[in-house]
């Protein structure tokens, strides 16, 4: 998808190490992601991909509603994209080992809304602060705060 305009990063720390943070942000994903009312809303924006399937546990070709696992490195890194009508996006969650058996998880969100549509629709979603909140319950999810 190229180099898509930065939107924002967000941070948790894990009490885990990197392997078992993969596991925890691996499973956490797909349960953010796969629920029910996110493949109505997938196709409602007319998303890409619409429904979830491919390996499991999260792997590279797996997909979610609104989303397609394009790189997976285990205890490192999990990307992801999608599109919609309304935009093009990537969702990057990365692990760093810190020295004391805890992990530093960063999610970095890159989007693009083209034309006018696009325009509404991130001051909509981002403008609105609700990708932020969003982003802060899955960390905080997966980081086993909430």
């Amino acid at each position: 998808m190229g180099t898509l305009p930065y939107v924002d990063e967000h941070a948790v720390i894990v009490e885990l190490g990197a392997d078992e943070a993969w596991v925890r942000v691996r499973g956490g994903v797909e349960r953010a992601l796969a629920r029910p009312w996110l493949a109505a809303y997938a196709r409602v924006v007319g998303a890409e991909p619409r429904e979830g399937g491919g390996p499991r546990p999260l792997a590279e070709g797996a997909v979610l509603p609104g989303f397609r696992v394009v790189r997976a490195v285990p205890g490192r890194e999990l990307a992801l994209e999608g599109r919609h009508r309304y935009s093009s996006y990537s969702l990057v969650f990365r692990i760093e080992e810190l020295t004391d058996g805890r992990s530093r998880l960063r999610a970095v969100s890159r989007a693009a809304f083209p034309g006018v549509a696009g325009w509404v629709y991130r001051v909509l979603v981002i403008g609105s602060g609700g990708h932020a909140v969003g982003m802060r319950r899955m960390l905080a999810s997966i980081s086993g705060g909430g």
